[in-house]
């Protein structure tokens, strides 16, 4: 244990060894890493937007391991770090053990709610951009059925997996949908090679498009999608550029823009602390259309899904949130 303390010690410090005299803002990533292609990244990509504009720095830290979170979150704050931005639902214990010991500091969590009065809690209607890539799935399929990969198996990723069948069956009453998750621990989001075989286990059942929500596992399943001559759909990040032409579209989820708008207003004086409720309206979530992927989407499928996306964004289609009540009605 002394080691590893000693270890976090030395790798905060020698990230951040250059900018010792700015007390500017901070992140803390989640498992896997900041180029995890996937949500991680898209934080950092976030900050970094802020940086170019701002012209100043940040400091960031990699955690390897679960007991690193309060650890890191801590050292940023008695370093007088301002604002804080921590990745993931995993953080909430030690959001709520380290912010209510720093009442100056502003705390921001994505995907978690705390309420505390010094905390911005950035969570994502993720049931709406992913009924929006169930719908151009089943727009897109051949075969009639489709899959879904998620990560740990918890009601965040519940609420991936029942938008998207809705989504899938708005546009095709009879799609089959096949889901899997991938484990019921944190290792759940950083297993390409179980990913991988999941994505191949779908196909071989008929599924000729698979959508992951997985973090790093997920890359494995657009591999296997792309390696079968499928397609796969991406989450978080846009990931329609890592298999051109087998990426059907991504379902986008901008961590990037909530780490962006918690680093410029905490920076600014203007830090709004509770919740923060992205949705498409908000702009927080969309499916990904690019040069990648535009000659896989026909006009009709293209047209359907911005029908659907005016009409969720009016009120008219309501897309129902699997943490509401931890039930899918279209199953």
């Amino acid at each position: 244990m002394k080691s590893m303390l000693m270890g976090l010690a030395l790798a905060l410090a020698a990230a951040t060894s250059a900018m010792a005299a700015d007390k500017g803002p901070a992140v803390i990533y989640d498992m896997g890493g900041k180029f995890d292609k996937s949500f991680n990244e898209a934080a950092y990509n976030g900050a970094e937007r802020w940086k170019k504009e701002s012209g100043k720095t940040y400091r960031e830290f990699e955690i390897t391991n679960a007991s690193q979170r309060e650890q890191a979150l801590s050292r940023f704050a008695r370093d007088g770090n301002n604002p804080i931005v921590v990745l993931g639902f995993a953080y909430e214990d030690a959001v709520k053990a380290v912010a209510p010991k720093f009442p100056k500091t502003s705390f921001a969590i994505v995907d978690m709610v705390v309420d505390l009065p010094n905390v911005a809690s950035y969570v994502f209607k993720e049931q709406e951009g992913s009924y929006l890539v169930g719908l151009l799935a089943a727009k897109t399929s051949k075969t009639g059925t489709v899959g879904f990969v998620g990560g740990m198996d918890i009601p965040l990723i519940r609420k991936f997996a029942c938008g998207y069948v809705q989504g899938a069956k708005a546009g095709n009453a009879a799609i089959k949908v096949i889901q899997n998750m991938t484990g019921t621990t944190p290792a759940a989001w950083n297993d390409p090679g179980r990913g991988s075989e999941l994505a191949k286990a779908q196909i071989a059942q008929g599924a000729d498009i698979v959508y992951a929500a997985a973090g790093q596992t997920g890359l494995g399943v657009l591999q296997a999608a792309a390696d079968g001559g499928k397609l796969g759909i991406g989450v978080d990040s846009n990931q329609n550029p890592l298999y051109p032409g087998k990426v059907l579209t991504s379902m986008v989820k901008r961590v990037d823009e909530a780490t962006y708008q918690a680093f410029d207003t905490g920076t600014k004086g203007t830090f709004k602390p509770g919740i923060q409720d992205l949705g498409l309206k908000e702009g927080g979530v969309d499916y990904a259309m690019d040069d990648n992927n535009k000659a896989l989407v026909t006009a009709e499928a293209k047209a359907a899904v911005e029908a659907a996306k005016a009409d969720i964004i009016a009120g008219k289609t309501q897309v129902h949130d699997y943490m509401s009540d931890n039930a899918c009605p279209v199953n």
